[in-house]
């Protein structure tokens, strides 16, 4: 590959002295063997300096794809490369699902599970939780696997690892029994009365997630995943919570057309055509946007709301959307939903940079006091001690990095500024 390469969203102009997209994984060993520092590119929907190198930039896209389903073991083997919306459509056809996606399933597996990123729902944790074991490419070019089995100890530090311990080749994710979901959308909730029930409503379904531009005291739209199989009453109620139930298709996006989303109306269908907002056969954006993203407490989450409520104004004219989740609490080191049931703030902003940058430091000062932490793969510009202290296991992470990459192959100026792991 030759010319300078971007992220996906072209805020990230990679250093990288060299790009490879190598075909077989013993290329991909012999390129890692022979280089100083290597990091790895998935479908490039960071948007930080998370993947960048001063040396070769990877791409897994072209190793050859795998989806290999192991009823017997209720997991599946697939390609790092392999996006969710590829891997949800064989699972369906061989009835096996995933317990959650994410809004977008054209990110790549490796990728989402390696950052903490997450779908929704109050029993639902990230994606990276489904991750039972994992090849990868170390440093001297070997080959390793390892899993939760072989190493219960170590296991739990390896699965959300910003790519600082090797290039993953494949990864194995536990599966669970197909099932179907109704999609239900309302429009026009009430903010008090998110902030008054916020349990109540993020409970309401399977998965839900809340809407808002931040023009107005209301969410523009909030969509409630709901099993087709769940033995409580079906929703809708045409006025639950104060809100609308939307008469037609929507997009989360205002004024947006609907037809690149996924199923509405509360019809039934298959979890690979209900779980993600988006279908997998369209592009639901060019790129043209920044996106940031903080998980913090469900204890907090009215100071939240109430706290990004106050600086609403100057947070609408640079806000395309704001997306409000919840992720139940994991055991991963560095997910940033370890050891805590969290609300997830997400915000994409206007491609904007010198706009956003204020208005993002008043949004860390609203939540960071709130024992917030940032997606690692987007964009943040916290104090950096002040979120090392937010991961209890922070340290053994770096004895893993020592043990796979004594070198440091594979650090960054990410890993160095976030992890205090130099090059």
């Amino acid at each position: 590959m030759t010319g300078k390469q971007t992220n996906w969203a072209g805020n990230v102009t990679f250093s990288a002295q060299r790009f490879h997209r190598p075909a077989t994984v013993a290329e991909l060993q012999r390129i890692v063997a022979g280089s100083t520092r290597a990091r790895a590119l998935g479908t490039g929907h960071a948007f930080n300096d998370l993947a960048d190198t001063d040396g070769d930039l990877v791409t897994v896209a072209g190793l050859p794809r795998v989806i290999e389903v192991d009823a017997a073991n209720d997991t599946v083997t697939v390609s790092a490369g392999t996006s969710y919306g590829e891997l949800a459509t064989a699972l369906h056809q061989a009835g096996r699902a995933l317990p959650n996606m994410a809004s977008l399933p054209h990110i790549s597996v490796a990728g989402a599970c390696a950052t903490g990123t997450h779908g929704s729902g109050d029993t639902n944790g990230s994606l990276a939780t489904a991750m039972s074991a994992f090849e990868m490419v170390t440093a001297d070019g070997d080959l390793a696997t390892v899993s939760r089995r072989s190493d219960p100890a170590g296991f739990p530090g390896m699965v959300v690892a910003l790519g600082a311990l090797g290039i993953v080749t494949r990864v194995t994710l536990d599966t669970v029994q197909d099932f179907d979901v109704r999609q239900y959308v309302y429009e026009d909730l009430p903010y008090e009365q998110v902030t008054r029930h916020f349990g109540e409503i993020m409970s309401a379904a399977y998965s839900v997630s809340l809407f808002t531009d931040w023009r107005g005291p209301r969410m523009t739209q909030a969509w409630l995943k709901r099993r087709a199989d769940a033995v409580s009453p079906p929703l809708p109620r045409p006025g639950w919570m104060g809100a609308r139930l939307a008469g037609g298709p929507r997009n989360p996006v205002p004024g947006m057309s609907p037809a690149n989303c996924t199923e509405q109306l509360g019809l039934p269908g298959p979890w690979p055509e209900r779980l993600p907002h988006f279908r997998p056969e369209f592009i639901p954006s060019a790129g043209d946007e920044l996106q940031s993203e903080f998980l913090l407490p469900r204890a907090h989450a009215a100071s939240g709301l109430l706290g990004l409520d106050q600086i609403a104004g100057r947070l609408a004219p640079v806000t395309q959307l704001s997306e409000i989740r919840t992720v139940a609490a994991d055991d991963l080191w560095l997910s940033p939903a370890y050891m805590q049931d969290s609300i997830a703030f997400h915000f994409t902003w206007v491609n904007d940079w010198p706009a956003v940058a204020p208005v993002l430091a008043l949004v860390q000062e609203c939540l960071m006091p709130l024992q917030a932490r940032p997606h690692w793969g987007k964009l943040f510009s916290v104090d950096a001690a002040q979120l090392r202290r937010r991961y209890p296991r922070l340290r053994d992470f770096r004895r893993l990095m020592q043990r796979f990459d004594p070198p440091g192959k594979f650090r960054n100026d990410f890993t160095g500024r976030w992890l205090g792991a130099d090059h």
